[in-house]
């Protein structure tokens, strides 16, 4: 056919002949219109003389209308000069052609013709594309020609097409949950057969292909589309499109799905309202779109008025109550579909009156009204964001916390794709690098832990979708990976990663093992490809079959970075004939982000890291390759460092760092630290920060020395119990004996939970966990301040000899030290860490490292010590002082052992021990110094009990007095106890002065 101004029409004629069948075979002649014929297609044959035969001509009218021509008579001259003559008995059209200015035709078929699937695979269609379906117009260039077919007749009509197969469906309407089956069965054969749904609303229809709800069966004749765990989302109109006979056809059934309960939204849930200030108020009960038509009934529903918002995705069907009921009463929303049950939501309504104590109005974030106490107010997310906010009314009268669970809408509706792609809806060679340069635009809307779970979660599931379907990326895709990822370790970590961290422990995991499946997913076309951000580093290269001698790569990350493979690893590889792709990926920051897990072998220290984690991944012919020897150099580190790997597999797939076929080998040239791994997957290395021995016979040492303590601080408050009214005579005695009797009831309470802690399920989800760690916390930091405050009166009478002290007042001041300021630490401590998820360590009740929460210990008890170490010094150097007139020699020996006697009392009281074990804390030691803390620390009860309470000469001449009979003098020189040094100085100093 060539394009010109003239209307062109292809006709179909429906002839009669009269000669044998001999003739019947021979082509059609010229018309007298044109000249031209076209060819001739499956001529019908039948029994006598007058038969139908569809032949095709195509006519050209330059100066006469089309109508007027065909009026006049046609001939059709015979093929040959032996054929006989024959007579045009019918004619119909098959094809009508519009001739646009560019000389092109737009060629659309007439009822009961198709253009044949041949030229459909190879013409543009004229209006928008869908894939498969039959074409009933296409776009002929000017130097093409073409003309529609008759389609297959059917039955005993010989002008009604047959469509060769036929779709069954078990029933229309398919309730949530269940399993669709359409099974299609053909009597012909059959080629390119797809599946489609075409949901209500949608602008096209969606290719359906196996995933984790899709599946496709095919056996001779039948073949079988299941979707299993049906939903509203699922429902629509499905098509099957097909070619045979050499034609496209296509063949439709409609399923509709019922919504669930859980489908429908009241808003709110619960209302109060107060009559006096707000008489009416509205009510909503929303549904997402579906196929089936919903009518909505309230009850009550006098002095109402009931409406119907529609949404582009959501219905709500909303009641405005302008009258306030009487009493309260409970709002029914029923919705109804024809031939389903009803969908029954209800919203409670409480009625304030006057004197009733409320939760006053606020409009901070969200409008919330006034509110009876007890009550949770829900509202919908403001802005463009998908979900409710609570905040509940407390027995007080006093506003809780907002709970929000609310998403960006975009980032939802991005998810939802991700997930309905995965489950087998959509062509993921197109919707892949669509979706993430749309998520890509979307990470400036990440600004809540919500937004960041939805964000990581698509990324998830297209790196599952990518991984099933073996979808290659091209280089903007990956370069939107990249882009992504690097914003994503960017974000704020205390208000972003730690909630999200609390809500999914496996989040950094989950982003971590979706980076490293789309960055090898590269094709192999825009290979080599390099990239660089501030917080992702990313090298990708393709090696011919004879590829060089080694593989290296370098970084220029602090630490540098460089990693290689030897030749003899990647050999196997070239077997293959393909080409190799190797990649090779750097991220910073995701370490930090990654659960403090650590597999076999590794449980037992604190660990930290150089910020690096280095993955690579090899793929050839379409797989991936994991046994392959890696050299890694992550350059100069201090500690001892453990290669290993991130195993995603690990603590019930949540991910933990292994060090399993990864082992550590000195360089040769520099100091650098090299880790040979004889697999490949995410590499990093750990420094040992503090190596806790795990040795059986340090743990025993540990609790016997735990359980002597506790049994000495017993016996300690038994003394006390025996002599406290012979020991406490006067002030100072009794102020210090208070500081002791205190620390003793402390440290004992500590040990004790100390001792029991191990027993408790460990983690942030046990109460009893958190508590125990709270405990202790608080008690051996009160067990210091006692200390300092025992301090603090040393001090005061070595440089205030003459004052003056009240016991009531300084007993305050000591209680106030001794319990108020620890408790405000451990509380604080408690309140700054346990959201971000960084206040208990790893497996077990105590104090996280690692988030920091250890300081919060570690900072108060070395400051204690560091002060009572000054006063320590202050009173050796007061008893050394010479007094104004020498005394006789006996004096300074009593004076040299008063010394060495209040070394041996201040030193275990003062807590000169826990030095050691802070030493142990902070940096890794030998074996040595942990066995001499335990030692040390078990023993602080026995040392109290013996240098504190037993040594003192008040204490023995009360306990000889309780159990001999015997008097005790009326005074004493006592050198073992701070108020006898400091009443003989006091006298000394005040003798030289007379």
């Amino acid at each position: 056919m060539v394009c010109s101004a003239a209307p062109v029409l292809l006709l179909a004629m429906t002839l009669a002949l009269v000669e044998p069948p001999a003739a019947r075979a021979s082509q059609p002649g010229q018309s007298q219109a044109r000249g031209g014929s076209g060819p001739q297609l499956d001529p019908e044959s039948g029994a006598g003389e007058l038969l139908l035969v569809s032949v095709y001509v195509q006519l050209d009218f330059s100066d006469a209308p089309w109508r007027a021509a065909l009026s006049q008579p046609l001939t059709v001259p015979a093929a040959s000069v032996s054929s006989a003559p024959v007579t045009l008995a019918g004619l119909n059209l098959t094809t009508e052609c519009n001739v646009t200015h560019d000389g092109c035709s737009y060629c659309a078929c007439l009822s009961g013709y198709q253009w044949n699937a041949s030229i459909c695979n190879h013409h543009q269609p004229c209006h928008t594309p869908i894939k498969h379906r039959p074409c009933g117009c296409l776009v002929l260039s000017p130097t093409e020609a073409g003309y529609c077919q008759l389609l297959p007749p059917g039955g005993s009509c010989l002008l009604l097409p047959a469509v060769p197969a036929t779709l069954s469906l078990d029933s229309w309407l398919q309730m949530p949950g269940d399993t669709l089956n359409l099974t299609l069965l053909t009597n012909q054969e059959t080629t390119n057969l797809n599946w489609f749904l075409w949901p209500t609303g949608s602008p096209s229809p969606i290719l359906l292909r196996a995933g984790t709800c899709v599946s496709l069966t095919s056996s001779r004749g039948r073949t079988v589309l299941s979707i299993i765990n049906i939903s509203h989302r699922w429902a629509g109109e499905y098509i099957c499109h097909f070619e045979a006979q050499g034609f496209r056809w296509e063949l439709h059934q409609v399923v509709r799905v019922p919504l669930q309960a859980t489908d429908v939204t009241g808003l709110p849930d619960q209302l109060s309202v107060s009559c006096a200030t707000s008489p009416g108020f509205q009510l909503s009960c929303c549904i997402p779109s579906a196929h089936l038509g919903y009518t909505a009934s309230w009850s009550p529903r006098e002095g109402s008025q009931a409406s119907v918002f529609n949404a582009p995705d959501s219905q709500c069907f909303t009641l405005a109550v302008e009258h306030c009921p009487a009493a309260n009463t409970t709002y029914a929303c029923e919705l109804q579909s024809p031939g389903l049950s009803p969908l029954r939501v209800a919203v409670s309504v409480t009625i304030i009156r006057d004197g009733d104590t409320t939760c006053p109005e606020d409009s901070s974030t969200v409008s919330w009204n006034v509110t009876k106490p007890g009550h949770v107010v829900q509202a919908q997310c403001p802005g463009n964001r998908t979900g409710t906010v609570k905040r509940p009314c407390g027995p007080d009268g006093v506003w809780g916390p907002i709970h929000s669970s609310c998403t960006d809408s975009g980032l939802l509706a991005l998810l939802l794709r991700a997930q309905l792609l995965q489950a087998g809806q959509g062509w993921p060679e197109e919707e892949v690098s669509q979706i993430l340069a749309q998520l890509q635009e979307q990470v400036v809307a990440v600004t809540s832990p919500s937004d960041l779970l939805a964000l990581v979660g698509t990324m998830t599931v297209l790196a599952k979708v990518v991984a099933d379907t073996g979808t290659q990326l091209n280089c903007s895709a990956l370069e939107a990976v990249l882009k992504i990822t690097d914003k994503v370790l960017g974000m704020n970590s205390s208000s972003l990663w730690t909630p999200a961290q609390r809500q999914m422990p496996s989040v950094g995991s989950s982003l971590l093992l979706a980076v490293e499946t789309l960055a090898r997913s590269l094709c192999p076309q825009d290979q080599p490809f390099s990239f660089v951000l501030p917080n992702v580093q990313l090298q990708s290269q393709l090696l011919e079959p004879t590829f060089p001698a080694n593989y290296r790569a370098s970084f220029p990350t602090q630490p540098p970075l460089r990693a290689w493979i030897p030749r003899h690893s990647l050999a196997p590889l070239r077997y293959n004939g393909t080409n190799v792709s190797i990649t090779s990926l750097v991220l910073q920051k995701l370490d930090h982000l990654l659960p403090s897990n650590y597999g076999q072998g590794l449980g037992g220290s604190l660990y930290a890291t150089p910020g690096l984690v280095l993955a690579i991944s090899i793929m050839a012919g379409g797989q991936v390759f994991k046994q392959v020897e890696v050299t890694m150099d992550f350059g100069d580190t201090d500690g001892s460092p453990h290669c290993v790997f991130w195993d995603h597999d690990l603590f019930q797939g949540k991910g933990g760092w292994s060090d399993a076929g990864c082992q550590v080998q000195a360089a040769s040239a520099s100091p650098t630290t090299q880790c040979i791994c004889r697999h490949l997957t995410a590499f990093s290395i750990l420094m040992s920060g503090h190596t806790v021995p795990n040795h059986p016979t340090l743990e025993l040492l540990s609790q016997v020395g735990l359980g002597a303590s506790i049994l000495a601080l017993l016996m300690c408050l038994g003394v006390y119990r025996l002599v406290w009214r012979f020991v406490v005579q006067n002030k100072v005695a009794y102020l210090r004996h208070s500081a002791l009797l205190n620390m003793v009831l402390c440290l004992l309470a500590a040990n004790t939970c100390f001792l029991g802690a191990p027993l408790l399920p460990p983690g942030p989800h046990s109460p009893l966990c958190l508590a125990a760690a709270f405990l202790c916390h608080f008690l051996y930091l009160a067990t210091f301040f006692w200390m300092l405050a025992q301090a603090l009166l040393l001090a005061h009478q070595l440089l205030f000899v003459f004052h003056q002290l009240s016991k009531l007042r300084v007993l305050s001041l000591m209680v106030l030290l001794g319990y108020l300021c620890p408790m405000g630490l451990a509380g604080i401590t408690l309140g700054l860490y346990l959201p971000r998820g960084q206040y208990l360590r790893e497996g077990a009740c105590w104090l996280d490292k690692k988030g920091g929460a250890l300081y919060t210990f570690v900072g108060p008890v070395l400051a204690i010590v560091g002060v009572n170490g000054l006063v320590l010094t202050m009173a050796v150097l007061k008893l050394l002082r010479p007094s104004l007139s020498e005394g006789p020699q006996v004096e300074k020996r009593q004076a040299l052992l008063g010394v060495i006697k209040a070394l041996l009392v201040l030193t275990p009281i003062f807590g000169l021990t826990w030095g050691l074990g802070l030493a142990t804390l902070l940096q890794e030691v030998s074996l040595v110094p942990h066995y001499l803390f335990t030692v040390l620390n078990a023993s602080q009860g026995v040392f109290i009990l013996l240098f504190g309470c037993l040594m003192d000469k008040k204490v023995q001449e009360a306990l000889r007095k309780r159990f001999c009979g015997s008097q005790p003098p009326r005074s004493t020189n006592s050198l073992a106890t701070s108020e006898t040094y400091i009443s003989e100085h006091s006298k000394g100093r005040s003798k030289d002065a007379r």
